[in-house]
């Protein structure tokens, strides 16, 4: 009667939208159009620069797939850059380095010179793809962390759009300036990102590591639902980060954190919860790439011409292609604080398996038939359509969302960035063996293949990771082993007027995102 009593009194209160940390989160993952739009727009200009620089199919797969090695560079260093310098200075370094790099593609005179641009872009694109997720993730209330998480997946599809876009408008052009103008324009959205990113705050999480108490609490102010949930807020970031307090006084703040000794609490000598993080980081960006994404995005022109359709087809049918990404990707953004990580997860994996064995299907027929056989075609393009759609409201967004949430905050921006490195280290291979692939087990058979990997991807994903949705980023870690104190933490925030004459509060009253991080 007295909970029943209580709930209809104080009953759970919607969350009004806090439009500054939405725009600051939209900012932050614009880095990630970086590497999108290196993506879709090589899938077109390596057409016209195979022409006009007179290199083979295999500098092609190099050309083409390189950057994502070079990527690891900036992966590997952005985490430690990131914890010296703060989330949002590195932000500006990686379209620093991506405008330089961008440039020196377009001036290109050589192969050797484009392979230098590549090199320069590909150490931004590996910082951009590392900070954007951890910033957006440790600035954002729980209730819409999911959401404004999965903003970097969204700008990585706006940047492939553009890519395409950018094919197509620039394909009619003279052979030598054509290519040159795809690559060359990548440098103006990295300099809009460089210079609109100094106006958002840094991260509150790297502030209290800094011992800053201040700017962390004015920044969560700014970024919360609500001022109780910043105080609650601010009291879990000061307890994951060591900081003692008596009453209102910080009498013990742990040595200002640059990211020293993390590799060995990482790898060296982890605890247990900790291996389980790195385990499930590594797994689902591994799979996300062995499924065979790249395959798809970078190759679609040549898919498509192998499929039957001529080049000016072939072009704006991969147009589609990223429209179609782009568009599923919003249906993952605003479901994923909705339904959950696991269920859209484990949906989109199922359905990307159906796809590929669509497509492994339909190649299989097109390539054993010297004429055009039109139901394959349509299997082939449909089964692409439906592969980018499951892709992009799954297996995708939720990557990035689900590793920059689950680890402690010490390990959160270095751990983060492993992950990171494995995702570019899979996206390159993919990348640089497709072709070689497709003539040793045909395209058909490269596709079957990149379904078997994805078979095994939703089994490592039903085995092996929790549901995070609603969590705080301290509530998240726990999922994996840690001692599960969130909900005693929660109550002991409580105001002390609410737990009088030794009544216990009924915690089941208290909003389930309410004071979460």
């Amino acid at each position: 009667m007295a909970a029943g009593a209580c709930q209809a009194a104080h009953p759970p209160q919607k969350h009004r939208r806090n439009y500054y940390a939405y725009a600051c989160g939209f900012l932050a993952s614009m880095t990630s159009i970086l590497s999108g739009y290196d993506i879709g727009v090589m899938s077109g200009a390596v057409i016209f620069i195979k022409k006009d620089l007179k290199i083979t199919d295999v500098q092609v797969e190099i050309i083409a797939g390189v950057l994502q090695v070079y990527s690891l560079v900036g992966a590997l260093a952005a985490g430690r850059t990131s914890d010296w310098l703060g989330r949002r200075h590195t932000i500006v370094l990686a379209g620093c380095i991506f405008f330089v790099g961008a440039l020196v593609m377009g001036f290109a005179s050589s192969y050797g010179w484009l392979m230098a641009g590549r090199f320069i872009a590909g150490v931004g694109v590996g910082y951009a793809l590392m900070i954007g997720p951890v910033y957006t993730a440790e600035l954002a209330p729980a209730s819409s962390r999911g959401f404004l998480s999965s903003f970097p997946e969204v700008f990585i599809n706006v940047g492939i759009l553009l890519g395409y876009v950018s094919n197509f408008a620039f394909a009619k052009l003279p052979l030598r300036l054509g290519w040159r103008l795809m690559l060359g324009v990548g440098a103006i959205p990295s300099f809009i990102i460089a210079i609109a990113v100094l106006v958002m705050p840094e991260s509150p999480r790297w502030l209290v590591m800094q011992g800053r108490m201040s700017d962390a609490k004015r920044v969560l102010e700014l970024t919360s639902n609500s001022p109780q949930e910043a105080v609650m807020r601010l009291a879990d970031i000061k307890s994951a980060a060591g900081v003692v307090e008596e009453g209102d006084t910080v009498v013990s703040v742990p040595k200002k954190h640059h990211g020293e000794g993390v590799w060995r609490e990482l790898f060296i000598r982890p605890k247990p919860h900790v291996r389980r993080i790195m385990v499930a980081t590594l797994g689902i960006h591994f799979f996300q790439q062995a499924s065979g994404i790249d395959s798809v995005v970078l190759y679609s022109p040549r898919v498509f011409d192998k499929a039957g359709l001529n080049k000016s087809g072939a072009l704006l049918a991969t147009v589609a292609v990223g429209f179609t990404k782009t568009l599923f990707i919003l249906v993952a953004t605003f479901t994923l604080d909705k339904f959950g990580r696991r269920p859209l997860l484990l949906t989109s994996v199922g359905g990307i398996i159906v796809s590929l064995v669509g497509l492994g299907t339909g190649m299989t027929v097109v390539g054993h038939h010297s004429q055009k056989v039109e139901w394959a075609v349509g299997l082939s393009f449909a089964s692409i359509m439906a592969y980018v759609a499951l892709f992009s409201i799954g297996l995708g967004p939720i990557t990035w969302v689900y590793t920059s949430e689950i680890f402690p905050l010490r390990l959160r921006a270095q751990g983060a960035s492993f992950g990171v490195v494995v995702n570019r280290m899979m996206s390159g291979a993919v990348a640089m063996t497709f072709l070689s692939l497709s003539k040793t087990i045909t395209i058909g058979g490269a596709f079957f293949l990149y379904a078997g990997f994805a078979i095994a991807a939703w089994i490592f994903f039903f085995t092996l990771l929790p549901e995070t949705k609603g969590k705080s980023l301290e509530e998240a870690e726990a999922l994996f082993g840690k001692k599960r104190d969130a909900v005693p933490a929660l109550a002991a925030a409580a105001a002390p007027g609410e737990l009088q004459m030794g009544a216990k509060k009924d915690v089941s009253t208290i909003p389930p995102e309410e004071g979460r991080v």
